[in-house]
């Protein structure tokens, strides 16, 4: 199931022809997002009812009040895109060292820092989505290619709140 879950986000991300071509561009949509939630619902059920009603809260007011700051803010985040590529990278290294040291602190450590880095993506995108006066933008056709950044921000961050919430019980 995960590696149709990249291979629906390549396409989406790369195949201008299917992010711009309608019903196709939905019916990815459709299908990327039907996959996501038959993961989320495998990856959920590992953790009490109560951690995963408090992340889908915390994920809610978070990405509500980022995506206000986002649109207030006077502050450019597009310009840090370069800096952002790098930063993820570096969590996908320690993360895989999470992986091979295996504790906890380290856990609370990625899903933390982790938590801070998706919580700019998400400012970035929403800023990205919006365009104006922001040194990038996304153009209003490819609104898929817009609609997949912020989901995949938004699910990241709550697995991310999910993991820490699980951890801290």
């Amino acid at each position: 199931m995960m590696g149709l879950v990249f291979v629906l986000i390549i396409v989406l991300s790369c195949c201008e022809n299917v992010r711009r071509k309608v019903p196709l561009n939905f019916i990815f949509l459709g299908l990327f997002t039907i996959v996501e939630g038959f993961m989320l619902g495998s990856v959920t059920v590992f953790y009490e009812a109560e951690a995963v009603l408090w992340a889908i809260g915390a994920t809610a007011l978070v990405s509500f009040a980022l995506s206000v700051f986002a649109m207030q803010s006077k502050w450019d985040f597009t310009a840090a895109s370069g800096a952002m590529w790098a930063i993820g990278w570096t969590l996908i290294s320690f993360g895989l060292l999470c992986a091979i040291l295996r504790t906890q602190y380290l856990y609370i450590v990625y899903a933390s820092l982790g938590t801070l880095v998706f919580s700019i993506y998400l400012v970035m995108d929403t800023q990205l989505m919006l365009g104006g006066k922001h040194k990038y933008s996304i153009s209003p056709e490819e609104y898929i290619f817009a609609a997949l950044n912020l989901y995949l921000d938004i699910i990241t961050l709550f697995l991310l709140l999910l993991q820490l919430i699980g951890f801290c019980r």
